[in-house]
């Protein structure tokens, strides 16, 4: 069975794709605009937007992007203010849905979301109806052809990780608390071992089974959450066969 991480790398793996791209950067430039509005634009002593920009350089984005998105934040330059906002409900399935947002306009955000879950046979939910079933974990992803296993252990223990997952066929999943994900990325590229993604998310702690026939239709709703101007991310703590996640991704 296959669940949010699996589907989180394939998702990765998609924005590396030119029509996708410039999406993703959007994306990221938010995130980065709100760490510098919130906490200044020194990424030394604001470790949100330390972060934000370590995912934004894992996805290649030109650093002229990233600094252009820290002077919005700072207010050097104008541009659209953005809120911050989470909203949990349910998918198909009975699977749990956590989605985060970064909006000029909670209202069109609400009306979106609401009706996109309500045509795909999901709900939104009440504050804290899923949150519970979640951690906060920093993330780094490198490429299983750069290193074995072990290489990849060793390098990182040190640094403050928690655990090496292998369970995707491209890369290893490098899993520690949020406060040492800078130290864990920088140990893998002292080594030579550039990440493919790095990023806090939240993991799932429990898991939803879902039946091969009703997997479609979440990835679906998963996909289209994603491609919501406003959502930064989708969580969800599906399980589903590797044999209808490999369909899907064989597809995109």
């Amino acid at each position: 069975m296959a669940g949010h991480s699996k589907w989180a790398n394939i998702v990765h793996r998609k924005t590396r794709q030119d029509a996708k791209r410039s999406a993703q950067f959007a994306k990221l430039s938010r995130l980065i605009i709100i760490a510098a509005r919130n906490g200044g634009g020194d990424p030394d002593k604001n470790i949100r937007l330390r972060m934000a920009i370590e995912a934004a350089r894992a996805a290649s984005m030109p650093m002229d992007n990233i600094d252009h998105a820290i002077k919005r934040g700072t207010g050097q330059l104008e541009g659209v203010i953005y809120e911050e906002s989470s909203y949990e409900g349910y998918g198909p399935g009975g699977s749990a849905l956590l989605i985060e947002v970064l909006t000029d306009n909670r209202q069109r955000t609400t009306s979106e979301l609401r009706n996109l879950l309500k045509n795909s046979g999901g709900n939104l939910g009440e504050t804290n109806s899923v949150m519970w079933m979640f951690e906060q974990k920093g993330v780094v992803t490198v490429p299983k052809a750069a290193a074995d296993e072990e290489t990849i252990f060793l390098t990182v223990a040190d640094a403050g990780a928690e655990d090496v997952l292998g369970d995707d066929e491209e890369v290893w999943e490098v899993r520690c608390a949020p406060r040492d994900l800078q130290a864990v990325t920088q140990a893998l590229r002292d080594a030579g071992l550039e990440p493919d993604r790095t990023e806090v998310t939240m993991i799932p702690t429990t898991t939803q089974p879902v039946s091969d026939d009703v997997a479609p239709k979440l990835l679906r709703l998963l996909d289209a959450l994603d491609g919501l101007d406003d959502v930064q991310h989708v969580y969800s703590n599906f399980e589903i066969s590797d044999t209808i996640l490999d369909q899907i991704e064989g597809a995109s």
